[in-house]
């Protein structure tokens, strides 16, 4: 019955996202009995399965990290997001929430070696995942007027219905008192980092171009998890270097390297 208390409060840890070993003896002590305790490893694995969660790491940088399938009453569902968000979660501003995320992954992790390396930063702006997103998704309308657009439609439809959303939006606005719009695409791509923020994933390190973040271990490991078929979306667009507007990002994702993931 300890093992089993034991198990399920390493997994209560893994609910709060801010938290980590170092900081509480405690959640540090059931980490390393994890790591060395193959039957505690094996409970604390079944109990997240019972709450239909999904360990994806454990250890002492990152602490357990878990994720939740569809079913489970942890998961986070697009009318919460949207919630929390300030947003009505319409299909259009999905696309968007969903564009935001993409180019915050990857100007975290423009390299395969940034997401292996576990000592690894990334740092990242409000402003400048806008550019990156704004830049991709110019290029993509580009390719389909000087083709067939209808084939681009047919070939990649969510890509096509992406970039259509994205670029009918405004960048930037503000309200009659001087709020930044929340509408706008640099008020949505503020959003996406701030709720990113609050789920431990990144680090507000500054008010610099929009807020300026850093990456935290535990999104590194959400990234890795959700790489293929984050990435899969970068390589549809076919860039190989990008903007964020202070200076040139090389992006070093191919189907060779996400194969490895």
């Amino acid at each position: 019955m300890q093992l089993t208390a034991d198990a399920a409060r390493l997994v209560g840890y893994g609910l709060r996202p801010r938290l980590v070993p170092a900081r509480d003896d405690t959640y540090r002590g059931l980490v390393l009995r994890a790591r060395s305790d193959d039957e505690f490893a094996a409970a604390v694995h079944a109990v997240a399965s019972g709450l239909d969660l999904v360990v994806l790491e454990i250890s002492e940088r990152t602490g357990i990290v878990v994720g939740s399938t569809e079913d489970s009453v942890f998961a986070i569902k697009m009318t919460d997001y949207a919630r929390r968000t300030g947003g009505e979660g319409k299909a259009s501003e999905r696309v968007l929430h969903a564009l935001a995320h993409l180019g915050a992954a990857t100007l975290a992790f423009p390299r395969p070696a940034d997401l292996a390396n576990e000592t690894y930063l990334g740092r990242i702006t409000a402003d400048g995942v806008e550019a990156f997103v704004r830049e991709a998704t110019g290029r993509l309308a580009e390719t389909a007027a000087a083709t067939d657009a209808a084939d681009v439609a047919v070939d990649q439809p969510a890509l096509e219905a992406a970039w259509r959303v994205y670029t009918r939006r405004a960048q930037t606005g503000s309200t009659g008192d001087g709020r930044k719009l929340a509408g706008s695409t640099l008020g949505i791509v503020g959003k996406a980092l701030t709720f990113l923020a609050d789920q431990g994933l990144l680090t507000r390190t500054g008010d610099e171009r929009g807020g300026t973040f850093r990456t935290t271990p535990r999104y590194r490991t959400h990234v890795r998890e959700a790489g293929v078929v984050m990435f899969e979306e970068l390589l549809g667009l076919g860039i190989t270097e990008l903007s964020d507007g202070s200076g040139t990002i090389t992006i070093g994702w191919t189907s060779e390297s996400l194969a490895e993931l």
